[in-house]
C-alpha cells in the first residue's frame, strides 16, 4: 500500500469516527476559562462558542440561479487549549448539503486571524481562506476566489447579538460594492 493511500485511509477513518463525520451535534466540550485565552481569541469565543440552529438563504445569482436555502446546526468550540476556534457546520436543503468546518486562529506577529476551511467539495475540500479581523463589532474574513476565471474579492461578515449571529457572504461586484450571495442566520440552542 502506497504512503498516499495509507494517509488517505487514515484521514477517512478520522472523519468517520470523529464528531465531523457525525450527522448529529457533537457533545459539549469544556472550554478553557476566558481569562486564560489571548484577548483576540477570548472575544471571538465569547461571540461564537456554543450550539446554533442555522437557516441559510441563497440569493438568485450565477452560483444559485434558483436561489435556495438550507437548515441545520453549527457547533463552535475552542480546541488546542483555546488557541484555535472550530466552527463545525451541518446543513441541508434546496441549495444542497453542506458539511464541514472552519478553523480560526490568531496570528499575534501578523495581527490577523487566519482561517482554514474544509467542506464537502470533492474537487477542493480544504484550503486556507484569507484573513480575519474585527471592524467594530463585526468579524470579517477577506479572501479571494476565482469567478469566471478571474480573481474576485469576497468577504464573510459576522454580526452578533447575545443569542444570535448572522454571517453574510458577499463578493466584490465592482465599484467598491459588495453583493450578498448567502445569508446565514444562527440562533443559540
Amino acid at each position: 500500500m502506497s504512503i498516499r493511500r495509507l494517509l488517505l485511509s487514515a484521514l477517512v477513518l478520522v472523519v468517520l469516527f470523529s464528531p465531523y463525520g457525525a450527522a448529529q451535534p457533537p457533545e459539549k466540550v469544556a472550554t478553557p476559562p476566558a481569562g486564560s485565552l489571548v484577548p483576540e481569541m477570548a472575544r471571538l469565543a465569547e461571540a461564537l462558542v456554543g450550539d446554533w440552529n442555522t437557516s441559510e438563504t441563497m440569493e438568485h445569482t450565477q452560483f444559485f440561479p434558483n436561489g435556495g436555502s438550507r437548515r441545520g446546526f453549527v457547533h463552535v468550540r475552542l480546541a488546542a487549549e483555546g488557541t484555535v476556534l472550530m466552527y463545525e457546520v451541518n446543513s441541508n436543503g434546496s441549495a444542497g448539503k453542506l458539511n464541514g468546518f472552519l478553523t480560526i486562529w490568531w496570528d499575534a506577529p501578523a495581527h490577523v486571524f487566519h482561517l482554514f476551511i474544509c467542506f464537502n467539495n470533492p474537487k477542493n475540500p480544504c484550503r486556507m481562506r484569507g484573513t480575519g479581523h474585527w471592524e467594530g463589532d463585526t468579524f470579517v474574513n477577506d479572501y479571494e476566489e476565482t469567478v469566471e476565471g478571474k480573481p474576485t474579492q469576497w468577504r464573510d461578515s459576522f454580526t452578533f447579538t447575545p443569542t444570535s449571529h448572522t454571517l453574510v457572504a458577499a463578493l466584490d461586484a465592482g465599484h467598491c460594492k459588495m453583493k450578498t450571495i448567502i445569508t446565514t442566520r444562527a440562533t443559540r440552542r
